[in-house]
Formats: structure tokens, C-alpha cells, sequence
């Protein structure tokens, strides 16, 4: 109980520490969905001879729910603690570790799954799959890696955020990319189009809006695919149980010997420790629709690996 305070002030100084890359990515990430949300109503909802179709208002408020739930799960994930392990109430003494050397070493790749390891850069006891974040300068439980989009690290509390914006995220960039093309290839009404632009713009206009859909398409394309790319990854280290970092442990480990075959569950009921165990539906909001397990997910042990 004594620890409350100072952990909680430790863990602001340790926010506090992230890089300014991480700042930065969060506002190029708001202001990214801004000027998309800008584009979307001004240039291509609003634009003469389709805002008074019926499709105006059912479009603005399907992809303004889109980036609502964007930002909702963006939100989320950045102010959710991904896992952090707790600081212990007293320093631990390494002496004996560090005295012990290759015979305490050998004795850890022997330990089972309930077995915790000892961090000697946070000095604290850890779980099984919790490793060392050089940013957060904390130990993470499940840790899979730091985002600087998200400008902290994506762990065992706070995957499902993370992986709920790249789902939201990759939709609004392809709804986006298709209004655009749509306006382009299916023009509502040509005439009233081409009547409402002389009135209010001229050529001058029509290029200002073109240009705006140009950017806005480019913006769709380049982030759409580096969110599906990144959801992918994501989901593979799900049902496969190892998050990248393990996967490149694991690597290391297979090359200097084999053995210790790792047994994998269901894909169903590794996605179910991410997402909840509710109904699938509710694997879409931003919210604790259920709790994943009394226990927690399983753990394996793996060597200690840092990033």
C-alpha cells in the first residue's frame, strides 16, 4: 500500500519519458483522420448536384460512425496500461544472481510455466512472456511491441484497442477511397453538377476539390495498406500464440539446439484471450463487453529477450 503513490508517480515520469517520436505520430494521426473527415463532407458529400441526394446524409453519418470508433479504440489504446508489471515494495538484491551465474541461468530454461523471472533493468519479478520495454523503461506483460502511433507499448491489456483501430482505420480508408472514386466514375447529376460549380467556383474551385480528392485518395491507399499490413501481423501473432518478439527468441533458440515443442490451443480460443469471451459482435467495440477468463490467459516461458 505504501508503494501506491510512488508507482503511480514513477509511472507518470515513465509516460512522460516516451519519444518525441510518438508525440509526433499522434498528431499526424489526428490530423490525417481530420483532413480526411474535412474532405470527405466539403469536397465530395457536399459538392453540387449530390448534396441533395439521400445518399449525402446516409454516407456522412456511416463514415462519420466509422471515424468515431477510430478514435474511440485509438483513444483507448493509448491511455489503457497494456500490462505493466508492478514495482516491487523493496529493492531486490541481485548479489545471489549475479554470483550464481551459468548455474542459475541453467536452471531457468528449466523452469515451468508458472515459474517468474527477474528483470534486472526494472529490478522486478515478471511473468512468464513479459519482457523489457526500453522506452517505457517498465516490463510488459505480453508485451508485442511499442507503437509510436499509439506512443505506448502494445500489450496483454490493451491489444484488442489496438487491433480495433487498425480494423476501423483500414475501413474508413477504403470507405474513403471509395466515395471518392465513386464521384468521380457515377457523378450524381452531371448537369446540376456542372450548373452549381459555375455558379459558386468556376474552374478555380473544381481544382481546388480535385485536389483535394487526389491527397485525400493518396492518404487512403498509403494508410490502408500499412494498417492491413500491420493487422495481419497481429492476428497471425494471435493464433499462433507467439507475439514477434518470441517469434524472433524463438529463432535464435532454434538455432543453437531443438526440442521444447511449444503446444498450441484452438485458433478460436486464442482469439477469444484477446477479444473477450462474449459473443463475436462485440469484438467490435472499444469496451469489456465480457471478461476473458478468471485466470488470465496461459503462459508459456520464454528466455528473456528486451527491446
Amino acid at each position: 500500500m505504501a508503494l501506491g503513490a510512488s508507482e503511480q508517480a514513477l509511472r507518470r515520469v515513465c509516460r512522460g519519458e516516451r519519444s518525441a517520436c510518438g508525440a509526433l505520430c499522434l498528431l499526424l494521426t489526428y490530423l490525417s483522420v481530420g483532413y480526411a473527415d474535412y474532405v470527405i463532407l466539403e469536397h465530395v458529400l457536399l459538392q453540387p448536384g449530390f448534396r441533395g441526394s439521400l445518399w449525402c446524409p446516409f454516407h456522412a453519418v456511416a463514415f462519420n460512425f466509422i471515424v468515431l470508433m477510430l478514435l474511440v479504440c485509438h483513444t483507448r489504446a493509448v491511455f489503457a496500461d497494456p500490462g505493466v508489471v508492478p514495482l516491487p515494495d523493496t529493492a531486490l538484491d541481485f548479489s545471489d544472481l549475479r554470483s550464481s551465474g551459468s548455474s542459475n541461468a541453467a536452471h531457468q530454461n528449466s523452469r515451468n510455466n508458472e515459474d517468474w523471472t527477474v528483470c534486472n533493468r526494472c529490478e522486478t519479478y515478471r511473468p512468464p512472456r513479459a519482457h523489457h520495454c526500453r522506452i517505457c523503461h517498465r516490463c510488459v506483460r505480453r508485451m508485442d511491441h511499442h507503437c509510436p502511433w499509439i506512443n505506448n507499448c502494445v500489450g496483454e491489456l490493451n491489444q484488442k484497442y489496438f487491433i480495433q483501430f487498425l480494423f476501423y482505420t483500414g475501413l474508413a480508408s477504403l470507405y474513403a477511397m471509395g466515395l471518392v472514386l465513386a464521384t468521380w466514375l457515377w457523378p450524381v447529376d452531371r448537369s446540376s453538377a456542372s450548373k452549381a460549380e459555375g455558379a459558386e467556383g468556376g474552374v478555380s474551385g473544381n481544382r481546388v476539390q480535385i485536389a483535394h480528392r487526389i491527397i485525400l485518395l493518396v492518404e487512403s491507399i498509403l494508410f490502408g495498406l500499412f494498417v492491413t499490413v500491420i493487422f495481419y501481423d497481429q492476428v497471425v501473432s494471435i493464433i499462433t500464440d507467439e507475439t514477434p518478439i518470441e517469434q524472433l527468441r524463438n529463432r535464435l533458440l532454434k538455432e543453437g539446439h531443438r526440442g521444447g515443442t511449444h503446444t498450441r490451443k484452438p485458433k478460436i480460443a486464442l482469439l477469444r484471450e484477446v477479444f473477450g469471451r462474449g459473443f463475436v459482435i462485440c469484438w467490435f467495440f472499444p469496451c469489456n463487453c465480457n471478461s476473458p477468463s478468471a485466470s488470465g490467459p496461459s503462459y508459456s516461458y520464454l528466455p528473456n529477450y528486451d527491446v
